[in-house]
Formats: C-alpha cells, structure tokens, sequence
C-alpha cells in the first residue's frame, strides 16, 4: 500500500482532498494535480480520515465511476465540477 507524502497536508489541504474526493465531477487526476496524492494515496487518506462506514460508503459510490477516472471519462466531459458549485457567498 503506498505512504502518503512525507510532506505534512495542512489540515485545510485534507479537508479539501476529501471534498475532492468526494464531489462526482471530480477526477482523481485533478486531485493528483493540485495536491500531489496518487489515486491510491487518496484512497489511503480518506480511509483514515473517514468513520469506516463513511469510508466504504465513499469507495463504494467511486469504484469504476466513469466521472472519477479520466481514462473512463467521456470526451464530451469538459471541467471538473459544475458551475454553479463555487458560487460566490
């Protein structure tokens, strides 16, 4: 099983690789860009940082969905996350 980074997430980095990893839309490609973390690395975080029950709940919703996996992805999908998502407050 891979180690996460040797350097230290700030704790606003590991709640935003969660909601990341969570939002539909959002490839683990992305993540890997921004933060540096390999699909498995995230995998590996959520596992500790989620309930168990929240954590199989998560794998469960992401293995083999075709919004999470660019190579799965249609070419028709273009951005990350919906439009709407950042709005501002």
């Amino acid at each position: 099983m891979p180690k996460l980074p040797k350097v230290q997430l700030l704790e606003s980095d590991i709640s935003r690789v969660i909601e990341m990893a969570w939002e539909d839309r959002t490839p683990f490609d992305a993540i890997e860009k921004t933060f540096g973390l390999s699909e498995s690395m995230v995998i590996e975080l959520m596992r500790k940082e989620l309930k168990r029950s929240s954590f199989e709940l998560w794998r469960k919703r992401v293995t083999g969905r075709a919004t999470k996996h660019m190579a799965l992805r249609s070419d028709d999908v273009t951005r990350a996350y919906c439009p709407t998502q950042y709005k501002n407050k």
